[in-house]
């Protein structure tokens, strides 16, 4: 079931849970009848990883606000984009807390949401994982799909990881970033393939490499990295949508906030211009069900 949308003058009188979940992190805003707002962050949910056991135990231990008498629950989530995946997460939720009122969407949908509130305009993601979508202000209409950290991710962190990995390993960067990369690890090429291959959740092993670069990003050879990857995210993903070239790109996520300069580089190049940067949408996602106004960059 996706997220529906509610009169502002009933939602205050509630007591409500939101969820923006990735692969790495779980943000939540429990909002009071008065209109205060408490947050907490847990490890990442995602139903394409995790059966509905897990997510039931990892909520059930993880959420320590006081989540007793909410009224309805809004998650939305990375991995959620098919209703098997949403009804996954939703029974987890209704397990856990004795909740009826459920309503599960895409990570997208956040994004949408958070950044256009309910303009139509390009929503994109640029975090652990990377997506984008036309919104018209109220559906995504148009979508192009991320494939994956493997096939596609085009701009994420787990994608920098990826090709920073494999270009030490493949030694095409220059010797002293490699030795910097060495020294700050500790690590050797067989405990990072263990990691890739053999352990849970390589996507956010390797998406951890992106602070490394963001430590480094004055070495060119790094500039150009990222700066190349946002370029296939904009050429493989949002020349896609009509009239992309006419109105603003707008980004959440951390992989776009930390690397910003070099994501408007890249829109330079590829000939589309960049909006609004948000960090996390969640700030959006309060303000797109209780009226408030978001903070943003």
């Amino acid at each position: 079931m996706n997220c529906s949308e509610n009169d502002n003058a009933s939602i205050r009188k509630l007591m409500i849970l939101i969820a923006d979940s990735g692969s790495t992190n779980t943000d939540w805003a429990l909002i009071t009848p008065s209109g205060e707002v408490e947050r907490q962050t847990t490890p990442g949910i995602n139903p394409f990883f995790q059966t509905g056991d897990e997510i039931f135990a990892s909520i059930s231990k993880e959420v320590t606000l006081q989540v007793k008498g909410v009224h309805q629950v809004f998650f939305y989530g990375a991995g959620c984009a098919n209703d098997e995946k949403r009804e996954l997460v939703r029974n987890a939720i209704v397990r856990a807390w004795q909740v009826s009122r459920v309503f599960v969407d895409s990570d997208l949908m956040a994004a949408a949401r958070s950044l256009c509130q309910r303009q139509r305009g390009i929503a994109a993601i640029l975090g652990t994982g990377s997506n984008s979508c036309f919104y018209d202000g109220i559906t995504i209409v148009n979508h192009v799909s991320p494939l994956g950290y493997v096939l596609g991710d085009e701009g994420s962190a787990a994608v920098l990881g990826r090709k920073l990995v494999a270009d030490v390993l493949k030694k095409q960067l220059p010797e002293s970033v490699c030795r910097r990369f060495w020294d700050f690890y500790r690590s050797t090429p067989a405990d990072i393939l263990d990691r890739v291959y053999k352990q849970p959740f390589p996507n956010r092993f390797l998406a951890g490499f992106a602070h490394f670069i963001h430590q480094n990003i004055y070495d060119e050879s790094l500039r150009r990295l990222v700066r190349g990857s946002f370029v296939e995210f904009f050429e493989r993903n949002i020349s896609q949508y009509e009239s992309a070239i006419e109105q603003p790109v707008n980004f959440t996520g951390s992989t776009a906030w930390y690397f910003s300069e070099l994501l408007h580089e890249a829109a330079e190049i590829s000939g589309f211009r960049v909006g609004t940067i948000c960090q996390n949408p969640m700030d959006g996602l309060v303000a797109f069900h209780i009226g408030a106004t978001p903070g943003i960059k």
